[in-house]
């Protein structure tokens, strides 16, 4: 008879649990860096090459992550016991963002595209009439008029060939072959894209939640969970909030303009409004081109401007925005400025927008570690023990 197997000889296999993936993946990413440090510029080269091919999911998932919070807000309210609520709101979410989008683009990318030429177009002539002006200044103050006349010929020829690498760039620009040719393709994957991503988020966010729980301890799985929703809480308060605060600033300097008789309000206006997106900075960015440019045009105007630059930012940071955005990030003054300064010195344009939610959240996730490590040592922020709470005398029967 054939010898029955012992139990304990048999070969065991394992499977691995959440510890050993954990493990595996502390290795990969160790191994990875140790590549990349000695291969930096090839990695580079690489990161760059899969950037670009993800981009347009990367703008996909940026348009969808603006257009969330609006259809939520139909499924809610119009279409709350619908069969196909979620396709519904999706429809009406799209056409009501196509629609502003054209409306916007309608009317004021053909006054942008106006200002622009003629701005081109009497350069010349804007320059001399400044050139008289200064000429007129010097003499009535009896400024050094050499000193004068050498800066004014170096900014001469700055706006120039400013201006003629302008007037060389704009057919470019305004081709319709070009831009069919560069960005059309990518815009319809990110606007497809998008669409998928919010009609099935309900499957995929469930979907993540798993792995995490999978891979991951149940107590790290609830705090990473925790921390993600925080950092979508303070994310889309911040971005609609600013979005909505920019939008009015907007359209209150081109009223502003109008009125106060500055040239160009169109393009000084969209100008303002869009870099007003960026916190803290935003209206001296927006500000300082749009001064540049009516200098040459108007000085007066430039005054005025500067003016009305001034009392729109003392509005917006007093008044509007608090009144938009509340307190949505939590962050003083300090930080908001090493925030905007690091991240878009690291990422740009993006990182000068996302940098502030984005330092918020990780400024609140210090401060909770700092107040349970001051807890556990059972001292306060200066150092001193804690008080003991007085303990409530039970009730007397």
């Amino acid at each position: 008879m054939p010898e029955k197997e012992d139990p304990k000889n048999k070969k065991k296999w394992y499977i691995l649990d959440g510890s050993h993936v954990q493990l595996l993946i502390v290795l990969i990413v160790a191994i990875l860096f140790y590549v990349g440090l000695n291969h930096f510029s090839v990695v580079t080269v690489r990161i760059n090459q899969f950037m670009g091919v993800l981009s347009p999911f990367i703008v996909g998932f940026a348009i969808a992550y603006l257009l969330n919070t609006p259809m939520c807000f139909f499924e809610r309210k119009l279409f709350p016991n619908h069969r196909f609520k979620r396709a519904l709101s999706i429809l009406l979410v799209y056409v009501l963002a196509f629609a502003v989008v054209a409306i916007l683009l309608g009317l004021i990318v053909p006054q942008v595209v106006q200002s622009v030429k003629d701005l081109a177009g009497n350069m010349q002539t804007y320059l001399t009439s400044l050139d008289q002006l200064v000429q007129d200044l010097t003499e009535q103050f009896d400024l050094d008029a050499d000193a004068i006349n050498d800066m004014f010929g170096n900014f001469q020829n700055m706006i120039s060939n400013m201006t003629a690498k302008a007037a060389e760039a704009l057919p470019q620009l305004l081709d319709v072959g070009f831009a069919i040719g560069s960005g059309v393709i990518a815009g319809i994957t990110a606007l497809i894209s998008s669409i998928y991503m919010l009609a099935g988020k309900d499957r995929l966010v469930p979907q993540l939640k798993k792995l995490l729980y999978a891979t991951v301890s149940k107590r790290r799985s609830d705090w990473l969970l925790g921390v993600c929703g925080q950092a979508n809480r303070v994310f889309v308060g911040f971005i609609n909030g600013k979005i909505i605060d920019s939008a009015i600033i907007g359209v209150l300097c081109f009223i502003l303009c109008a009125i106060f008789q500055i040239p160009y309000p169109m393009l000084v206006s969209v100008t303002v409004g869009v870099t007003n997106v960026i916190p803290f900075f935003g209206p001296i960015i927006g500000a300082i081109p749009c001064l540049f440019i009516l200098v040459i045009v108007d000085p007066w105007a430039a005054l005025r401007f500067f003016a009305l630059v001034i009392g729109l930012q003392q509005f917006d940071g007093n008044i509007l925005g608090p009144k938009i955005l509340g307190d949505s990030t939590g962050l003083s003054a300090i930080w908001v400025l090493i925030s905007i300064v690091t991240c878009g010195g690291l990422f740009g344009f993006p990182g000068m927008i996302l940098g502030v939610p984005t330092f918020a959240v990780l400024y609140a996730l210090v401060r909770e570690w700092v107040n349970k490590r001051l807890k556990a040592k059972k001292i306060d922020g200066n150092g001193k023990p804690l008080e003991e709470q007085p303990q409530t005398p039970p009730d007397k029967e």
